[in-house]
Parts: structure tokens; sequence; C-alpha cells
């Protein structure tokens, strides 16, 4: 929640800096290249989708309201895909708009409301034909994606936000994040079998982003406080549902690359970050320093393209003006950049 915080305060800026002289560009064929996510501002209702194209390297802003005749709304939160439909997690305006993959027109928009009160959805992931969807109102949406409809809620913690599958069970981080100083602390299990939380772990203080590596241990970071209790990330037993070690480096994000992690390190009050690799099968760093970083000015996100054989960063820009994804080799060094919406974050690629 910090970072939405400090949007509400960005949103009472000018956004007009991050406009592009350029004429706008209209992409025709959606191949060999990624779908990027853009957040906007907070309760701004700007959030949208832009295409970057490798084929020649042009950028198509606005991409869904060019094919859908509106906006995507507000706080665009994830980004993923599932057989034929792309689904995006619209937080603030608490919709997630199912998008069918090839033509890019809006097959439904799922509207996250529970009476007059806003779920306000985080996250999704996917498993047997459902979408599970963590709501900022203490639960975990059941979604079946033939009918597009919430046909169950699961109960969990506070503020859910991360969520990852492994051993046929969910793992939701339960951030507590509206509720600071009292965050809360804890991981919810859910069998998938019954769609019922069986145990709640507790990892520390404000746990966000969570993932799953290839030997099916999860891995979560726990954010602290942003002041006294640092970041730290803890590794989670799928099958014991234990924490079996916990690793003494300052974190902001977890990426997979091949079959490790990228691990990020943003510092929000020097602005100096750091991408270093992380060996899964040593539960060690191996590389410190990974990428050269000296063309970002705020880390957001990091994707490993495994198509392209290539690295996606996305560069918020001070969280000001309009955004960049950043293309690196996989040696690490930059290539060249493309010009997006706000506060880019999620990449989708496509071949």
């Amino acid at each position: 929640m910090r970072l939405i915080k400090l949007l509400s305060y960005l949103s009472l800026l000018l956004f007009s800096c991050g406009k592009d002289n350029k004429p706008p560009v209209m992409i025709d064929s959606v191949t060999n290249g990624a779908l990027v996510l853009c957040e906007g501002l907070f309760q701004q209702n700007n959030s949208q989708l832009s295409f970057v194209s490798f084929e020649d390297n042009q950028v198509e802003n606005n991409f869904f309201l060019n094919r859908n005749n509106r906006q995507l709304g507000d706080t665009g939160n994830d980004l993923k895909r599932y057989g034929d439909k792309i689904y995006v997690v619209v937080n603030v305006s608490s919709t997630i708009e199912v998008i069918d993959a090839l033509s890019f027109s809006s097959i439904k928009q799922i509207s996250m409301m529970n009476g007059s009160a806003a779920k306000q959805p985080r996250s999704i992931a996917f498993h047997n034909g459902r979408a599970y969807v963590t709501c900022f109102d203490g639960y975990v949406d059941v979604i079946d994606t033939v009918s597009l409809t919430v046909d169950s809620r699961i109960q969990v913690g506070s503020n859910p936000e991360g969520i990852a599958i492994a051993n046929n069970k969910l793992f939701v981080s339960n951030s507590g994040g509206l509720n600071g100083p009292l965050m809360d602390s804890t991981v919810s299990v859910i069998d998938l079998n019954t769609n019922q939380e069986i145990e709640k772990i507790t990892v520390g203080m404000n746990p966000g982003t969570i993932k799953t590596d290839i030997f099916d241990d999860i891995y979560v970071i726990v954010r602290g406080n942003y002041g006294s209790i640092p970041s730290r990330m803890k590794r989670i037993n799928s099958e014991s549902n234990v924490i079996e070690e916990s690793f003494n480096f300052n974190i902001s994000g977890i990426s997979h690359f091949n079959n490790d992690f990228l691990i990020t390190q943003y510092d929000y009050n020097t602005n100096e970050a750091n991408v270093s690799l992380f060996n899964t099968s040593t539960k060690e760093i191996e590389i410190a320093s990974f990428l050269n970083l000296n063309e970002v000015q705020t880390l957001y996100h990091l994707t490993f393209d495994s198509i392209g054989n290539r690295f996606l960063v996305s560069d918020a820009m001070g969280f000001t003006n309009s955004g960049y994804v950043r293309e690196y080799n996989i040696q690490g060094d930059y290539i060249q950049s493309h010009h997006v919406g706000l506060n880019p974050s999620k990449i989708l690629v496509y071949e």
C-alpha cells in the first residue's frame, strides 16, 4: 500500500509532461511482442495496455481503448493469460477485464463488488479451469473460466495480495497493508481439492510477492514496515507448510528466470536499484549484480522473455511520467527502450 499512498499524492501533479508528441501508432500484427499493463495513477481512471512490437520496435499505447472504445479502468494490478483469454485485474475499479487473446476485444467485465462494497482485487492465478483472485476485503474469489462468474469465496487473512500454487495448494500472502502499522504476518494455505483454507503460516510482517520454484518450494517476500523492520525472503516447504529458510538480504521483487529467480532490490529513498541472480538449487545468490541498470530511473518490475531470450525492465520514471520498457540481452547488456504508458508493471510476452 506504500505505492498506492504515493500515487494518491502524485495524482495531484500534472501528467502532461509524460505525453509523447509523436502521432499514435496502430499495430496490425500482434505477434513477437509484449503486452504491457500500465497502472496509471490512483483514482484517475487512466490504466491502459500498451503493446510493444519487437518486429519493428513500434509501440501502440491505448491498446485496449483503441479496440474497445472505452478505458480499462482505475489502477491495473495484474495481467495473465489462461487459454484463449487474457485477464486484467483492475483494483480500484473492482473489475476483472476478460479479453480475447487474439482479437483483444473485451469478452466480459466481471464486477468484483460485494453488494455496494468494493472487493478490490489484487492478483490472479489459475488451476483446473478456475481463476483464483485475491481481494483486499479478506477473501480469495473463485471464478469459473467458462461461465466467467464468481462461484465461491474463500476467507483468508487481511488484505491478501500475492498468490502461488504448489502441491495442489494455493498459498496466499495476507499483507494487512490497509491496517498499518498493525499489519498481517501470515500466508494462508488453501486445499485446491476442497477450496478451503487449511492452515495459516506466520512468516513475518507484511508479506507480499509470493512465487513457486521448480522444486515446488514457496518463496515469499516479507516487506516489514519499510523502516526499522527490513524486507526479507522466506522459503516454505509446500508439502509440510513449514518455513525452512530465511534469507538475510534486502529484497523488493522476485521474477522467474528459467529455473532460477531474479531478485530485484529498489530503495525508494535513494532510487538505487539492483538485480541479482538467485540459484534455486543451491539456495544462494549466484551473481550479485546481474543487469547494468544505468538506463533505468525507477525499477518497477522485471520480466524474462524466454521466447526472445531477453530481459524486459519496467521503468516507472519516478511514477509521474509515462514509463519505459527497457530491453536487455541475455548477457545483461542494455539494448533499447520502448516508450509506454504511465507506471508500467506486468508484462505478457507474445510469440
